[in-house]
């Protein structure tokens, strides 16, 4: 992440965030049929790629190489093209649902951009994603921690997961030397590693916290978890009797698939080049047009099309998502083009770039990062 160097006068920071919030409540104010429609359209949309996604995968055990039945060679090669064609789709097709329900769905229904409208099965208290962490676990680390304290070294749990080094303002220990590995492994657990963050697990390491006091956390947690593990990686597959393993395999595969993109995505919008990070001591007494100018330095966003931000849940558009948290987030890619030109009016940079370019800087930080500073008494954050 970069210092922060960019500085603006208050009476620039208070007409600065004055024009963002009015964007935000234009926004709110609009919020209606439109917003309902969308949400409910999506909820169904999710359920119906995940039943298909699920019968493709059992499906697919009536197409397993005839061979092993005893059938003859000819019909167990002509077998093996069906069952990896439906193997395949449903496995991806079920990654995708629970990309869905984590990102567009769940993720934005728990920060309460649906509470307005008084249904319970999309009010943030109320709705239970498909992912290890709680949702008021997430509301508490998420929604409060994070987006309160967005980029703030030593208050932001979020730089660095508790794991890794993501800031050159962290104090570098050999164990850092690790980096990739812990977040190549991260990467692959997204899931677990979401839900340990939020019982502040590495409060234990740090000694911040005791077991006992994260005792209460961790149950709740462990529970969910056991919810999951029990659906995706025994019910299901028990379903299959002695083909067990094929369908294990193919949820497995779903969730790594959930894990890689949500890693991927939610990274991209944090920490590649350009992102600046903050000390306490800048943000005391923080106005709301500071506020504001934190939440921009400290967010990038990701190009692509339509699709591509639903994908994302449109963290795609991870500086509105920032500036915006409980605007419906469908609504990000419209309110862009006006945060855009406020930030050309005033010089501020708008951090945007396709997955690819943006990712790469944040794999290159990453094994950067593992390495001790070359001068480390320089100041890194402002």
């Amino acid at each position: 992440m970069n210092t922060n160097t960019t500085a603006m006068n208050p009476a620039l920071l208070n007409a600065f965030g004055a024009e963002i919030e009015a964007v935000k409540q234009r926004a709110l104010a609009d919020r209606g049929e439109r917003d309902a429609r969308y949400i409910k359209k999506l909820v169904k949309i999710h359920h119906l790629l995940t039943i298909g996604a699920r019968l493709s995968i059992f499906a697919s055990l009536l197409f397993l190489p005839a061979s092993l039945f005893g059938f003859s060679i000819a019909l167990s090669i002509a077998s093996w093209p069906l069952f990896w064609l439906l193997f395949s789709a449903g496995s991806i097709g079920l990654g995708i649902a629970k990309i869905l329900d984590n990102m567009e769905i769940g993720h934005n229904i728990i920060h309460g951009q649906y509470d307005w409208m008084g249904d319970p099965r999309f009010h943030s208290r109320h709705y239970d994603w498909d992912t290890n962490c709680p949702g008021d676990q997430w509301a508490y680390s998420h929604n409060y921690e994070h987006h309160t304290y967005t980029n703030i070294l030593d208050k932001d749990r979020d730089i660095g997961y508790g794991i890794l080094r993501m800031d050159p303002a962290q104090k570098w220990h050999p164990a850092y030397l690790a980096n990739p590995i812990f977040a190549t492994l991260l990467m692959l657990f997204f899931d677990m590693g979401v839900a340990l963050h939020g019982v502040e697990i590495d409060s234990l390491r740090s000694g911040r916290k005791t077991f006992k006091d994260v005792w209460p956390e961790l149950k709740l947690s462990l529970r969910k978890t056991a919810q999951i593990w029990g659906k995706d990686f025994i019910l299901y597959p028990l379903l299959a009797g002695p083909l067990f393993p094929v369908v294990l395999a193919a949820n497995v595969s779903a969730s790594v698939i959930r894990n890689i993109w949500s890693f991927s995505i939610i990274f991209c919008g944090h920490f590649p080049d350009g992102v600046h990070s903050f000390t306490e001591a800048s943000c005391e007494n923080e106005s709301r047009g500071r506020w504001y100018y934190r939440q921009l330095l400290g967010s990038a966003n990701l190009t692509g099309g339509k699709l591509f931000h639903v994908m994302s849940g449109n963290l795609s558009h991870q500086i509105e998502h920032h500036l915006f948290p409980d605007v419906p987030a469908h609504r990000y890619a419209e309110m862009s083009v006006e945060v855009r030109q406020i930030c050309e009016k005033y010089g501020l940079p708008y951090n945007t770039g396709p997955l690819y370019s943006q990712y790469a800087t944040v794999w290159v930080k990453i094994f950067r990062l593992a390495l001790p500073p070359r001068n480390p008494t320089a100041p890194q954050a402002a």
